[in-house]
């Protein structure tokens, strides 16, 4: 099964997430089929703290992946801040 899930990266107590298309048996950080987006929740400034290609999210979507919860509200935060 394909879902669409948070990967984190960043350093010790600096988080960083990449939205990712990824093949549910693979690990949280592993292999990824696509790369849809970010949320870095420590944006501090001038940072974007969350970009969402709603496209590549509907196409996935489309063809029966299926959608982490926490990533189903970012998505609903970028359509909502759109």
């Amino acid at each position: 099964m394909v879902v669409i899930r948070l990967s984190r990266s960043g350093a010790k107590k600096r988080p960083f997430y990449n939205i990712v298309v990824a093949d549910s048996h693979e690990r949280r950080d592993g292999r990824f089929i696509e790369r849809v987006g970010f949320y870095n929740p420590v944006a501090a400034g001038g940072e974007q703290p969350l970009r969402v290609a709603t496209d590549r999210i509907a196409y996935w979507t489309g063809v029966g992946a299926q959608v982490s919860p926490t990533v189903a509200r970012l998505v609903g935060q970028a359509k909502a801040g759109a």
